[in-house]
């Protein structure tokens, strides 16, 4: 009976590789790494008529690249330059960076999107993944005009 407890119970070994185990495995489960990590940079105030610049930076903490459309939306019409959108392929080693330049006559409230898209011959080799949870990001802005 002596020699069956001696088998059973739990060594310092043991007990050492089972906590390594453990760790190993939470550590492994934690992924927190962002698809879309938007950094938008525009004045808070301007004068009507003013042109005014919308600075976006677009990066990734993905292994894998994503095919990206980036664009802006208002809560009152803006003409010109700011209806553009920008396609492109967005890898973790190579942030994109997009400008629109616009002029304002009124306080807006501007979203600055971001949807990573199925779209072919964006990506090297058309290798592109899209995310399971999100597939469009914004950053809201209220732009005040004087």
């Amino acid at each position: 009976m002596h020699a069956l407890q001696l088998l059973f119970r739990p060594s310092h070994v043991t007990l050492l590789l089972v906590l390594c185990l453990q760790l190993g495995t939470n550590k492994a489960q934690e992924d927190n790494r962002k698809a879309i990590i938007m950094d938008v940079d525009i004045p808070q105030t301007t004068r009507a008529n003013e042109e005014v610049t919308l600075k976006l930076v677009v990066k990734t903490e993905l292994r894998e690249c994503m095919v990206i459309k980036s664009y802006l939306a208002s809560s009152r019409p803006v003409d010109g330059p700011f209806n553009y959108k920008f396609t492109s392929c967005l890898c973790s080693d190579y942030p994109r960076t997009f400008y629109w330049d616009f002029q304002p006559n009124n306080t807006v409230t501007i979203a600055t999107v971001v949807d990573v898209v199925r779209e072919l011959n964006i990506c090297p080799n058309n290798k592109a993944v899209i995310p399971i949870e999100a597939n469009r990001f914004r950053v809201l802005n209220t732009l005040w005009v004087y």
